[in-house]
C-alpha cells in the first residue's frame, strides 16, 4: 500500500504541518502548487526533501484559492481550470526537477478533489490540464468521475482511501463541517488502515464499504498527523508507491 500526505501547505511566514517529519515516512507527497498553499521556496524546499528521502512528488493542484485554502467550490470555466492544473504541475515540476527529481502524479486538493465526484466538466478538465502537461497517473476518489475520465483518456487512475477522514455510506468524505468528519485518534486510524489490507472502509453509520484503494492518504494538517502516519506506517509494516 503506498502512504501519502499533503505537504507543502504553508505561504510564507506561515507554516502547517510537520513536512520534514512525514517525509521520513511516507512513501508519496502530494505538495502544494501555489494555489491554495505553498510558495515557489516552500515548494522548493520540499522537493529536495522529499529527493533526499527518496520520496515521491505528486502535483497537488487546486482552485485558485489561497484565502480559503482550496476548500471552496469555484464554479470555474472548463478551459481556465485545465490551464491553471497544467500552470501548477509545470511549477512544482520546475522545484522537484532543480532538486534532482521530477513530479510523477497529479492529485487534487480539497473542493477541487470534492467536485470532480460527481462534476462532469470539471473532472474533465482536470484531466485535459494533466494531459496537457505528460500522462500522468491521477490519484482520485473510487468511483469519481476524475477517475473514470483519466481512464478513458488513457491517463492511470489511481483509487485512493483516507485513513483520517469520515466516509458517507455512499463512499464519499463526510463534509468538513460535519461531525464525524475527521478522525483524531491514532488507534482509529490505524484500525482504518488495518481494515483498508483487506479491502474495506466502515462509513460513520457503520456501513462496510469495499474498496480496492492502492494509496491511503494522512492528512498534513490533521492534529497528531505525525504520530498517526507513523503508527500506519508501522501497522502497514511496509509502504510501496502504487505503480
Amino acid at each position: 500500500m503506498d502512504l501519502n500526505s499533503d505537504l507543502g501547505e504553508g505561504f510564507g511566514i506561515w507554516q502547517l504541518g510537520d513536512d520534514t517529519a512525514l517525509l521520513g515516512v511516507i512513501s508519496s507527497a502530494n505538495v502544494a502548487c501555489g494555489f491554495h498553499a505553498g510558495d515557489p521556496s516552500t515548494m522548493r524546499r520540499v522537493c529536495e526533501e522529499a529527493a533526499r528521502n527518496g520520496v515521491r512528488i505528486g502535483a497537488q493542484v487546486s482552485y485558485r484559492d489561497l484565502a480559503g485554502f482550496g476548500r471552496r467550490f469555484i464554479d470555474a470555466d472548463p478551459v481556465e481550470l485545465a490551464d491553471e492544473v497544467l500552470y501548477q504541475i509545470g511549477a512544482l515540476d520546475a522545484c522537484a526537477r532543480a532538486a534532482g527529481t521530477e513530479v510523477v502524479y497529479v492529485k487534487p486538493h480539497g473542493a477541487l478533489y470534492n467536485a470532480t465526484v460527481h462534476h462532469v466538466a470539471q473532472a474533465q478538465a482536470v484531466v485535459n490540464g494533466v494531459r496537457a502537461f505528460k500522462d500522468l497517473p491521477i490519484l482520485g476518489l473510487p468511483g469519481s468521475q476524475l477517475l473514470e475520465k483519466a481512464e478513458a483518456a488513457g491517463l492511470r487512475g489511481v483509487q485512493e482511501a483516507f485513513a483520517d477522514r469520515g466516509y458517507t455510506p455512499e463512499g464519499t468524505l463526510v463534509p468538513r463541517s460535519r461531525p464525524g468528519a475527521l478522525l483524531t485518534d491514532s488507534a482509529a486510524v490505524v484500525e482504518r488502515a488495518r481494515r483498508l489490507l483487506d479491502g474495506e472502509i466502515v462509513a460513520v453509520d457503520g456501513t462496510v464499504l469495499k474498496t480496492q484503494a492502492e494509496s491511503l492518504c494522512v492528512h498534513g494538517d490533521t492534529p497528531g498527523a505525525v504520530a498517526h502516519a507513523r503508527a500506519v506506517r508501522e501497522a502497514l509494516g511496509d509502504v510501496t508507491p502504487f505503480a
